[in-house]
């Protein structure tokens, strides 16, 4: 039986409704799951750093340098990981040594080198950084430690793949085949072909429904009816969650986590905090490599295609409408299969579902609603952040079923592998 029966049962709730979430004013902070009488500790509040470092992070791959969702993921995932591999050796090290100053070290020496052209802001962000850290010989040292980390991963990922320029999508035309647009190609095909960041082993997915069969012929049904641009079968509070999900999911996630923690008064370490990130890019970028060799391998087609071509599907079932369909949101350049949004949400949700717990509320912010939205478990982002694509039009049921399960297991094997 299809992993996808499965699946349908875990986010039956999401399908029927949006009310699991609550929405709050812009500005406002997800409620804390337990509070605690004392003021943060020295030791814990020095776990900043890496929070700081995040949004520099993601503020120099998706706003300065502009660069596509998925094609940032992984230096996202390299830049957490030398973090983390940082503060690593400057703990265990015997010599006097600053886990802040490596932090800073680490993220800068990584991020200026994916970016070279933004060494001077980057430059402007590791001097402000530094010069919260006491001057010294445990300073010094500490940005050696980030300096060898950062270095040591740079080296590590040489030709791993990365913006490999030689691979493209090759599919030819055909029933079920996604083709790109005509005047162009899948983006970042090479995605599929990277070597693993943590992960060696990949996880074991069904694949697409066949065409004949009558699961292929009941997801057709659902996204036709609820995906259209024009549709009268969904309901208006799932039209906005599936605009308010249409976000940057490389960031989204971890970004609530940020807000999450500085508003408990950094309950983690600053070992756990960097332990927390790198698990979470890591799971996305390994995840996400997954993910895009089935789209460039399997190349199944968007609903709008396979809408479009339903007379020639081989299947009874499948009944094309009267008129042009369109889905809600726009097509991205990469197939269906599977779902790139679901290999960057899965994996996320589940670092910090087995770090701090099913029941941690987090506050997502999205660019396209002027409210934010506060769910109170883990379980209810991921319902309403699955069924927002098929409310998008963009997906059929067994592509967000699959990249659930490879995030999900991902996520487990990274947790386990940065133990």
């Amino acid at each position: 039986m299809h992993l996808v029966k499965r699946f349908s049962a875990l986010f039956v709730t999401a399908s029927l409704t949006a009310a699991v979430l609550t929405a709050v004013p812009p500005g406002a902070t997800a409620t804390a799951s337990a509070t605690t009488d004392q003021a943060p500790t020295a030791r814990t509040t020095r776990a900043q750093v890496v929070l700081n470092w995040e949004r520099i992070a993601f503020r120099t791959v998706y706003v300065d340098a502009a660069t596509p969702i998925p094609v940032g993921v992984p230096v996202l995932g390299y830049t957490s990981l030398a973090v983390h591999r940082a503060v690593q050796t400057s703990l265990g090290s015997h010599r006097e040594s600053s886990e802040r100053a490596a932090v800073v070290a680490a993220a800068y020496q990584v991020l200026q080198h994916y970016y070279p052209k933004l060494r001077g802001k980057l430059g402007a962000d590791r001097a402000a950084g530094l010069a919260s850290v006491e001057p010294g010989p445990a300073k010094r040292f500490g940005v050696k430690v980030g300096k060898r980390a950062a270095r040591g991963l740079i080296d590590e990922r040489r030709d791993d793949g990365y913006l490999d320029p030689t691979i493209h999508y090759s599919k030819p035309p055909g029933v079920g085949v996604w083709q790109p647009p005509a005047s162009g190609d899948m983006l970042a095909a090479w995605l599929g072909s990277m070597k693993p960041l943590v992960t060696k082993k990949r996880v074991g997915v069904d694949g697409p429904d066949p065409l004949t069969s009558a699961a292929y012929a009941s997801q057709f049904e659902e996204v036709k009816s609820l995906g259209s641009a024009t549709s009268t079968t969904r309901t208006e509070a799932q039209r906005q969650t599936a605009l308010f999900f249409n976000y940057n999911a490389a960031t989204a996630v971890a970004d609530a986590v940020i807000r999450y923690l500085e508003g408990q008064g950094h309950p983690l370490t600053l070992a756990e905090t960097a332990r927390l990130f790198a698990a979470l890019h890591a799971a996305m970028t390994d995840s996400l490599i997954q993910c895009w060799q089935h789209k460039r391998d399997v190349g199944f087609w968007r609903p709008s295609q396979a809408i479009a071509g339903a007379a020639n599907d081989g299947n009874p079932s499948t009944n094309p409408p009267a008129t042009t369909w369109t889905p809600l949101l726009p097509n991205p350049p990469y197939s269906d299969y599977v779902s790139g949004h679901g290999c960057l949400t899965g994996p996320a949700v589940e670092v910090v579902r087995k770090t701090l717990g099913e029941k941690t509320p987090l506050e997502l912010v999205s660019p396209n609603s002027p409210t934010h939205r506060t769910y109170p478990t883990l379980r209810g982002i991921e319902q309403d952040a699955f069924m927002a694509r098929i409310w998008s039009g963009l997906h059929f049921r067994t592509a967000m079923a699959d990249s659930y399960r490879i995030g999900h297991i991902t996520a487990r094997r990274v947790l386990a592998a940065l133990d």
